[in-house]
């Protein structure tokens, strides 16, 4: 019992850095019905510049807002240039393509610059296990599981609550009608991806002391956030945590009591599952076109 638990906490923590990168996902396909598949090296960037501001003797804590402000930059550069053409031309898959070259020249711009070797980030924690229901849990576990809440959360509300989030929402609910309003409707779809770059680069330097930084890093990850937004749901927020923690429980648990080999394999399935039985997702809702 003791070892399953310890297991569900490690699968919440790696799921809640799963959600925050599919939350991304969802914050540009809410505007554009888009996504960024570059996901994964907007999170890789971010761990890695943040890696030489703590080099250069920049407080952890200070370190985030600078390398948030570096994410919405890099996503903005994304959407300027891979997607607002393929949007302007109307081209169905043409971002595609521009998201994922993108993608990949970041990444080997990371490599030069970084070199192709993975690097330890320093814990801004202790690294000394908290006790917990018999588990031991490092306090970094639990900083990601909150910072990843509250970034989703202030996110939302901004959405909710502020008159530029309004404009997002009526962007989403018809960029036509929202343009017809005198909504700037580019410059939300820029705002969109800026946003979601910042989120990735913010789970990037959350999930670092944890794990080995390196250009590879965000492959796999980006990979596996996006069949967490399909499981959970495009169009939804609660689906997509809920979405991140079901993988997250299900990875660490298939790896201990089956093997590591096989610990990718159940979220995949998973995924199949919800892609023939309900495609928008567990608590995505399927949108009705009159026609």
């Amino acid at each position: 019992m003791q070892i399953l638990t310890q297991l569900v906490f490690s699968g919440i923590a790696l799921g809640m850095i799963y959600a925050v990168i599919a939350f991304g996902y969802q914050l540009t396909f809410a505007t554009s019905d888009t996504l960024n598949f570059g996901q994964g090296d907007a999170l890789m960037l971010g761990a890695l510049v943040g890696l030489s501001l703590v080099g250069w003797g920049v407080n952890y804590w200070m370190m985030i807002p600078l390398v948030c402000l570096f994410g919405a930059l890099q996503g903005a550069v994304v959407e300027r240039i891979g997607v607002r053409p393929a949007i302007k031309m109307k081209s169905e898959f043409g971002w595609i393509m521009s998201t994922i070259a993108l993608g990949i020249i970041f990444k080997n711009v990371a490599e030069n610059v970084w070199g192709r070797d993975d690097l330890k980030f320093p814990s801004p924690l202790p690294e000394s296990p908290l006790h917990f229901l018999g588990a031991n849990v490092l306090p970094m576990e639990i900083l990601v599981v909150v910072g990843a809440l509250l970034m989703m959360l202030a996110v939302e509300l901004f959405n909710r609550r502020s008159i530029y989030g309004k404009a997002v929402v009526a962007t989403f609910n018809d960029r036509d009608a929202a343009k017809l309003m005198g909504i700037n409707t580019g410059l939300v779809i820029t705002f969109s991806y800026a946003l979601s770059s910042m989120t990735a680069a913010f789970a990037g330097v959350l999930i670092a002391p944890l794990t080995l930084t390196g250009a590879t890093m965000g492959a796999v990850l980006g990979l596996k956030a996006f069949a967490v937004a399909i499981i959970g749901g495009l169009t939804s927020g609660m689906g997509i945590i809920v979405g991140g923690v079901i993988l997250g429980v299900v990875e660490t648990t298939t790896g201990f009591y089956l093997s590591t080999g096989y610990k990718d394999v159940p979220g995949l399935v998973l995924l199949l599952i919800v892609l023939a039985v309900k495609p928008a997702g567990l608590f995505g809702k399927t949108a009705i076109k009159k026609v």
